[in-house]
């Protein structure tokens, strides 16, 4: 079962990714079902070695963001924050997992075969998905798995 609390070390990363101050789990909820996100995520993501392809797959399309940004709205939708936070979350598991950014990263995009072949990154679109990874982050840095 994924943790309910949030270290020091996993605050800070989850805070950096998001560009917004990061606490505990009541943060995250607050930022993934709510309008507190700005597109600024975007560039936090990308700044933390996410590439632009993958932000735009699983958090807002390009066109959606360039739309955006041209009409002034400056906030990501619910679904999409809850992406955002789905993506920067795993991504700061893995990195505290792995203990550097490079080493997860690869780990994320690399096919699984818990995951039937799909990549950690590409399943974080489904909640079940997004579960399933942070399990296996969690076993791996418990060592409870090769």
């Amino acid at each position: 079962m994924p943790e309910t609390t949030l270290d020091a070390t996993l605050a800070r990363r989850l805070s950096e990714q998001l560009g917004v101050a990061v606490t505990g789990p009541a943060d995250l909820l607050r930022l993934a079902t709510g309008r507190h996100l700005t597109l600024d995520v975007v560039r936090s993501l990308r700044a933390h070695g996410l590439l632009a392809s993958e932000i735009y797959r699983i958090v807002i399309p390009q066109r959606t963001l360039t739309h955006r940004r041209a009409t002034g709205q400056m906030y990501l939708s619910a679904d999409e924050a809850d992406r955002a936070v789905r993506l920067a979350r795993i991504t700061a598991l893995a990195e505290r997992a792995f203990g550097d950014r490079d080493r997860a990263l690869h780990w994320l995009r690399k096919p699984k075969r818990f995951l039937e072949g799909s990549t950690p990154i590409d399943v974080v679109t489904s909640s079940e998905g997004t579960r399933l990874v942070e399990e296996k982050l969690l076993q791996l840095e418990h060592g409870m798995v090769a």
